[in-house]
């Protein structure tokens, strides 16, 4: 059994688990645990009603939060094409064949994401398993595979997140810090949510989404009430 700190355990008998919260109840109950020192990022559970194993039952996507995540992220633009534009839009790193053979040869990874124009796909595609492990690998539904490289890299830049299911039908995802205002952390959630809901497959029968949690990095789960979305 994993054994939790003692400000956890303190967080926990705040908590009711017999409780579904409301959104408010949940991020002022989050925010009123004791303060770590570092600004714990705040995450959105969902578990949904879908068969993991049936591709036409995935759900993967991206969606730009409306007050960003409260974390910059190190943008790699690879592209023959649009290597100026990346540029200009503020790419910390960009390239083509190069930057390919760096991660290979170097197994170089000081960046969080890859935009790449569809021309570089056949040469990152050699390097799938590497980047693909990694979550790394661009895709045209996360916008990262793309000719517009200059809204991709916006984007990314505004606060834009990725969340996909795992094998368990559950969806993970961040929406802020903790230390942003409750509102701020609400509309986010909200984006998430709503965008999730927008994207169920038409195979679902009944309940799409069965429960909600959101917790912060170092706190016990909050149960929320779906019907809020």
């Amino acid at each position: 059994m994993k054994k939790h700190g003692k400000n956890y355990v303190e967080a926990s008998k705040l908590v009711d688990k017999s409780k579904v919260y409301s959104v408010e109840e949940a991020i002022k109950t989050l925010k009123s645990f004791k303060k770590r020192n570092f600004d714990e990022t705040v995450e959105v559970a969902l578990k949904l009603n879908i068969d993991a194993k049936k591709t036409d039952m995935s759900i993967r996507n991206s969606v730009v939060l409306p007050n960003g995540t409260g974390k910059s992220k190190k943008i790699l633009v690879v592209t023959k094409m649009a290597a100026k534009e990346a540029k200009e839009a503020g790419a910390d790193y960009v390239g083509d064949m190069d930057m390919i053979e760096k991660i290979e040869k170097e197994n170089w990874f000081d960046f969080d994401v890859i935009v790449a124009t569809p021309d570089m796909m056949a040469p990152l595609g050699k390097i799938g398993k590497v980047l693909g492990p990694k979550g790394l690998m661009p895709n045209p539904k996360l916008g990262t595979v793309t000719t517009n490289v200059t809204t991709a890299i916006e984007n990314i830049k505004k606060g834009q997140v990725e969340y996909k299911n795992d094998s368990y039908g559950n969806v993970h995802a961040i929406f802020g810090k903790l230390s942003f205002k409750e509102e701020a952390l609400k509309e986010n959630l909200t984006t998430i949510v709503k965008e999730i809901i927008k994207n169920k497959p038409n195979g679902v029968k009944g309940e799409f989404i069965k429960n909600i949690s959101i917790s912060s990095t170092m706190s016990p789960g909050l149960k929320i009430d779906v019907n809020e979305f």
